[in-house]
């Protein structure tokens, strides 16, 4: 996110990403009117979106899956690498897991369903701009799913990384969807600690993402799901 100026911290710079003109356009403008968003551009295919990225310098980009020219894997990948400050959020109507994995897999924070509210769009936008990932409730049910599938034909092994039980704990916290606050809250400790935390389990499994984090945990069997 944007450092401060003098007068305080500057609008989070987002760049919207999709092919549904009607969708984009009404997206934009509601996005446009949140306080602390800046909407400096719009794309309705992957190339375009990827060369917008690349000029403007967004710190949150919003992009579709399906789009010609380039899709929204893609282009997250292409943006990834050309604006390696920008955060992705995947906005889509596919409730696929293999889209969702990909999306991951590519380097997006965030993956919404196109039902989610403006409300719900715009904390995502804020939440990701500070260095956290969301997903969509019934998509983060059906991340666990896939990789709890994933891990049962493996043998029972323990992996070489440690992390300590505090860690174990925020990252089960993670993988219920919660952000640094509601952790903090639910374990009497302060955002900073929980940042510290985050921050500790990412570099001990060598990982880019909360959301990738959680996604080893379960297939590493570091979680006790049911």
């Amino acid at each position: 996110m944007t450092q401060q100026n003098g007068s305080g911290p500057e609008p989070i710079r987002v760049l919207v990403v999709d092919d549904q003109e009607l969708f984009r356009r009404g997206l934009t403008m509601l996005l446009a009117a949140e306080t602390g968003i800046e909407v400096v551009g719009e794309a309705g295919d992957g190339v375009e979106g990827t060369n917008l990225a690349t000029t403007a310098a967004p710190d949150v980009v919003l992009l579709d899956i399906r789009m010609p020219k380039r899709s929204g894997i893609e282009a997250c990948l292409a943006i990834k690498q050309a604006v390696p400050s920008a955060k992705i959020i995947i906005l889509t109507v596919s409730d696929e897991e293999a889209d969702l994995y990909e999306a991951v897999k590519s380097g997006a924070s965030g993956y919404l369903l196109k039902d989610s509210s403006i409300e719900e769009v715009a904390q995502a936008v804020r939440v990701v701009a500070d260095g956290q990932s969301l997903i969509s409730p019934s998509m983060a049910v059906k991340l666990i799913d896939e990789f709890k599938q994933m891990s049962r034909p493996e043998q029972n092994h323990v992996p070489g990384l440690r992390l300590t039980d505090r860690e174990l704990e925020v990252l089960r916290l993670v993988a219920r969807g919660m952000n640094n606050r509601e952790i903090a809250r639910q374990l009497f400790i302060s955002e900073n600690t929980v940042k510290n935390h985050v921050r500790n389990i990412l570099e001990k499994l060598q990982l880019h993402s909360r959301m990738e984090a959680v996604m080893y945990a379960v297939k590493e069997k570091l979680l006790d799901l049911p």
